[in-house]
């Protein structure tokens, strides 16, 4: 069979081959994904089509290592459904690929849908492997006979389940990745990872975007990208799995800044979610949460502010990350001010803990607020990793105790000695001296409240920890 050109890619420098698995819904795209990436990062599950935007990892098989994509299921709808959008999402991942994995399911042997996707993939210029999955026992011997038909070289029989024929997809796929190897730097040129706490200003930015269904999370980030890369439409719910996506943002100043863009799953109340697989997309989202310094909480303009919205608010502040609002739909929102008025004395009553989380106006629609949402991430980043110097820190809580002295339950002064930063990312302080355990809610407040507003942690979550001397003839203790 003649070598087929590759594709002219405009892939960045130093960047890894790109992998894309392609197929039919329900043959195991997703499981070898997360077999190929080491963790499982895409949802799975029997039913069919639960992959809808196209994910990306970085794999590594038998040492050779590249970016693996994960698509969904090919189906023949038109364009303009929601099958039709996510087939060019597999479209795109394909043409931009060193070489396209075709699954097919070896135990329910070769069907109409899976000839039409040799038919396409045969007028590309991608290079394309044959991987017949499911392919354990004798069962599916009969498939894999069956799968010379499609007119690709030799199938390469495949387990995504248990494991089987990894040696042999490394023989097939490692000429077209080889190939496309960048250069890699030169071993100790690269610079030392500094402390996690430490903040790198060039570090790309993990900004995730959450809210509930259908507030516009995927068209904002189509719009930050400047390409359709997450599928949109009017049904609520298309997004799936949480979808990251490393970008640069060139700022107004001229700076060009990395981040890494994360689209999450809307969540609705609790008691509405009772699909298991809209369960797995929740705690994708949550998990996504997780691991993001910086969180913009998407609202519908159209709809206004719901306590669901106050909800992933409050979870996304007890998980200690960085929060943003955003109002989306700005351009069709009537009466403008008197609805930012309005959320934006709901935010204050709804999140006390947290004073002055920025609240932006934004359409994803337009690109209106984009640059100014971005700005306030980045800033409120900063904010969140920031350490603050022992003596200053020390001289604004002597100021702060003469200013609102502790309290003295039962006639007994609480004594406080002194505070130190014990982390950033959230911010951590902890407070040294005695009968700690009797100092009152309230004062705890009037701390946080002062280390917020002297200290320049605006918007950010503060943990405050008291720990109070232990007395050396206490045993009981």
């Amino acid at each position: 069979m003649a070598k087929r050109q590759r594709p002219d890619r405009d892939t960045p420098p130093g960047s890894l081959p790109v992998v894309a698995i392609v197929g039919r819904p329900n043959v195991g795209k997703s499981t070898l994904f997360n077999r190929l990436v080491g963790k499982k990062l895409a949802l799975v599950d029997d039913q069919p089509g639960v992959t809808r935007d196209r994910r990306e990892g970085d794999a590594e098989l038998l040492g050779l290592k590249f970016r693996i994509v994960d698509t969904a299921g090919f189906e023949e709808d038109d364009a303009q459904t929601l099958p039709g959008r996510m087939r060019a999402q597999t479209e795109m991942a394909v043409q931009g690929a060193s070489v396209a994995l075709f699954m097919i399911d070896a135990r329910a042997g070769i069907t109409p849908l899976d000839e039409h996707i040799a038919r396409w993939l045969r007028a590309g210029n991608t290079p394309v492997v044959l991987l017949a999955n499911k392919a354990e026992g004798r069962a599916a011997d009969p498939g894999i006979m069956e799968a010379f038909s499609l007119g690709f070289d030799e199938p390469v029989a495949f387990s995504a389940e248990h494991g089987q024929g990894l040696a042999d997809l490394f023989q097939a796929i490692r000429p077209h990745v080889e190939a496309d190897e960048p250069d890699l730097p030169i071993e100790g040129d690269q610079d030392d990872v500094g402390d996690e706490d430490e903040l790198d200003d060039s570090a790309p930015l993990k900004l995730a975007i959450v809210g509930r269904p259908n507030a516009g999370k995927s068209t904002l980030i189509n719009r930050i990208l400047g390409e359709e890369r997450l599928i949109t439409g009017p049904e609520a719910g298309i997004t799936r799995d949480s979808i990251a996506v490393d970008w640069t943002w060139h700022a107004p100043n001229g700076v060009a800044r990395a981040v890494r863009l994360i689209d999450t799953a809307g969540m609705r109340k609790r008691a509405k979610v009772q699909e298991k697989l809209e369960k797995l997309s929740v705690a994708d989202a949550l998990h996504a949460v997780d691991f993001a310094e910086v969180v913009v909480l998407m609202l519908d303009a159209t709809l206004g502010l719901e306590a669901q919205d106050l909800r992933i608010a409050d979870k996304v502040l007890s998980e200690g990350r960085a929060l943003v609002i955003a109002l989306n739909k700005w351009d069709v929102a009537e009466n403008g001010s008197s609805l930012y008025q309005g959320v934006r004395k709901a935010l204050e009553d709804g999140l006390a803990q947290v004073r002055g989380v920025p609240l932006l106006t934004v359409s994803g629609a337009t690109g209106k607020g984009i640059d100014d949402l971005l700005q306030a991430a980045f800033d409120t980043r900063r904010r969140w990793s920031q350490r603050v110097p022992t003596s200053l820190l020390n001289r604004w809580f002597d100021e702060a105790l003469e200013a609102n002295p502790p309290p003295a339950p039962g006639g007994k002064r609480i004594k406080m000695r002194y505070i130190t930063q014990a982390r950033s990312r959230p911010p951590t302080f902890v407070v040294f001296g005695s009968r700690l355990d009797e100092v009152p809610e309230s004062y705890s407040r009037y701390l946080v409240n002062g280390i917020r507003k002297a200290l320049d942690f605006s918007g950010v979550p503060i943990r405050l920890n008291l720990r109070s001397a232990r007395n050396p003839f206490d045993k009981k203790k």
